[in-house]
This record gives C-alpha cells, structure tokens and sequence, in this order.
C-alpha cells in the first residue's frame, strides 16, 4: 500500500481526526461490512485499490498552515452485480473549484462536438442541458454555436450533455436517472467519461481520488443506462487523460440496441477485464511502484546536485507526491497556472504551490509535468525552462 505518511516532511505533519465542522472533513465513514453498490445497491463485490489514508484531494491548505491534514479512507471498491467501480466511501466535503481549465480539455470539447454533428445527431435539434464537471469543459458555447439554445434549471431538452460530471455524483442511481428524465421525446444523452479500461491498461493508479465517486467502463454504463430505459447507440474515443469514451444514448423499448462502435468497446473491455477483479488488483502494485520510482528518483536528482520543481497542482498529483515522501528539500514547489491555488500548497505534504513565474525564476534542472496533457501548453507558455537548460519530465513514466 502506498504510504500515506509522507517521508522526510516536517514533524508536524502526522494524521489527526477531522474536526467537527472542517472543510477538510465531514460525516465520519459509515460503520458496515460491505459496501452498497452507488448504482445498483448491492453489497457483493471486491476491494480491488486501497490507498490507505490520504488527505482530501481537492482541498489545498494555505502555505503557513503547518498542519497536521486530516487524513481519510481512499479504497476502489468493483461491484460484482453491475461492474461499477467506486469509491467506497468518501467523508470529505467538495470544495469550490480552483483550477483553471486546460487547452487540451477546451481543444477536446471542440473535437467531441463536431463529431458528434458530423454524425448528424444534432440536427433538428434545439435545446440542451449540461452536467458540468467542476473541474472546467462546458459545451454550451461550442453547441449555442450550432443553434442550440440552453433551457431553464430542471427543464427536458433535446441534448443532455455530461462532460466529467456523473463522477462527482455520491448517489450514482440517482444522477443517472436525473439526466435520463431530461432527455425530451427523442432526444440524446451524451455522457463523457475517463475509461476504466484505460485506467487499468496504463496503470492509473492515481485516478482514484475523494469526490470522484464513480470509475466507468461503458459495460457498467450500458447496464446502469439500461436500468431508465436507455441504450447507447454510438461511441467515440479521444485521447484526452489517456484515452475517454464519449456515449451517445437514446431512449429504447425492451432490451435496447446498441451500434458497431459500442459493440466494439464492449467487446475490446471484454479483454481487458474492466468487470474481473484480478484486473483491477493490478493497480495496487502499480501505486506502490510509481511512488518508490518517483521517490528514487528525486533522491538521486538531489545526489546528482539537480534541482527539481513541479507543475500542475491537480488532485491526482496529491496522493503521488505524498506517496513518496516528497517534501521541499526534493521538490521546491509545484507550479500551477490557477491564481487561486497561489499561496496554498500540497495536501499532506509542506511543498508550495507557486505561480509560473516563480517556477522560471527558480531556474530548475527538471520541472515533473503531473499533468502529462499540459506538455504542449507549457512548452509554449513557458519556455524559459528549456531555454534556461532546464527540461520537462513526465511524472506518469517514472516506473520501474
């Protein structure tokens, strides 16, 4: 299991309990021998990625806050009746949204809608409703564009959009049954989502984090779609976080259909194993690997004499640098492009998190890229790393 104790920090930084009333906290995990399934309420099922106690992802502290963090449960749980994968229990509180939206995502939501209108599924129709994620990915500009027009909070529309937003949802049969019931009389749910099978075959451990509820293959979703009379009839993958599906459903009679492109996902799933626990163990030993590489090698690059920084402040870098012990002697800080995250640093740990042009001032040997879609972007917004000798390094391929 990874370490949820971070190695060479300050002292101070030891586990306490929540308190009452904390944004760090919230209601204490439910005492119980299994858990029951966010969609399909069933109890069997297995425990298939345990991160120990980690800190709330979402929440940043301020810089002078020594503290110790509140740490909580972090585990997958796979449902055997349905195949969803969760998380079993989440106490913290969502936070407000901090981020900043990356070109990669903006550049995605352009790609996802013109596919979707090159495949005529949007023609004729007038309204949408959208399910944002709030980590940033609204398609309402790009589809006010193409004549569509957003109805009022509750109302049915033509197109119900979901970009990353479903995850965020406690209650899973309850979020999925609210967007089916917006669908107007022949109208489409699109629902976008980080693959599961993409999560296994590249070892994203660190998917896995509070307030991210719910971890989809499209064979979970079909049945849980299934379940408020809907099927999907189309697929598309992009290659955005390593690879997401975007599912076009409709509403079916019986057992519903499904078209080429999902039957395809479906059965390619199928290989991978999204529904077989022995799959999804794998991720364990991809945790404990990841975070001793990484720690290896940010000791040899303070051996070696080479200064190293971070960027991209983003929840699925918190349980990777706490895992391996990283504090400010190995990594000065982790520079994010948000204005709100400035002045704040990582959870569980006493790195900053510092503005861009803190992080060329400090003229690094490698900055570690926690965010591997952002390469392009900081290229461009920030060459003086490369030009100054410095170099980018992707946090994902320090593996054994």
């Amino acid at each position: 299991m990874v370490s949820s104790t971070p190695r060479g920090t300050a002292a101070t930084h030891r586990p306490r309990p929540p308190r009452a009333g904390d944004r760090r906290g919230g209601e204490r995990p439910p005492a119980q021998d299994a858990p029951a399934c966010r969609a399909c309420r069933g109890s069997s099922g297995t425990l298939v990625l345990d991160l120990g106690r980690q800190p709330a992802c979402d929440y940043f502290p301020p810089a002078d806050d020594p503290g110790p963090d509140a740490l909580y449960p972090l585990q997958m749980w796979l449902c055997a009746a349905c195949g969803l994968a969760q998380l079993v229990t989440d106490p913290t509180l969502p936070e407000e949204p901090l981020g900043r939206e990356p070109a990669a995502l903006v550049a995605q939501a352009a790609d996802a809608v013109e596919r979707v209108a090159a495949c005529g599924l949007l023609a004729g129709r007038l309204t949408v409703a959208e399910y944002g994620s709030p980590h940033g990915g609204s398609w309402l500009e790009l589809l006010a564009g193409r004549g569509l027009t957003p109805v009022d909070r509750d109302g049915r529309a033509d197109v119900v959009v979901d970009c990353f937003g479903l995850m965020h949802a406690r209650d899973q049969a309850q979020a999925i049954a609210e967007r089916a019931d917006r669908v107007g009389d022949g109208g489409i749910l699109l629902l976008q989502f980080h693959s599961l099978e993409t999560i296994i075959g590249q070892g994203q451990w660190n998917s896995l984090r509070h307030g991210h509820h719910a971890y989809y293959s499209t064979t979970a979703l079909t049945t849980m779609l299934s379940g408020v009379g809907f099927a999907p009839d189309r697929a598309w993958t992009f290659d955005l976080y390593g690879g997401t599906v975007l599912l076009a459903a409709t509403r079916h009679t019986g057992a519903g259909a499904t078209g080429p492109s999902v039957r395809a996902l479906l059965a390619s799933e199928r290989r991978t194993g999204v529904r077989d626990p022995a799959a999804l163990l794998g991720l364990q030993h991809h945790a404990e690997a990841h975070a001793s590489a990484l720690r290896e090698w940010l000791v040899a690059q303070r051996i070696a004499g080479r200064t190293v920084a971070g960027y991209g402040a983003a929840s699925r870098a918190v349980t990777l640098v706490l895992g391996a012990g990283a504090d400010r002697m190995l990594l000065r800080g982790v520079a994010d492009a948000s204005p709100a995250k400035h002045g704040l640093r990582m959870p569980g740990t006493n790195v900053p998190i510092v503005r861009p042009s803190e992080l060329v001032a400090q003229r690094p040997d490698d900055v570690l890229l926690f965010v591997p879609d952002l390469l392009d972007e900081v290229r461009s917004s920030l060459p003086e790393v490369e030009a100054g000798g410095g170099r980018w390094v992707d946090a994902d391929t320090l593996r054994p």
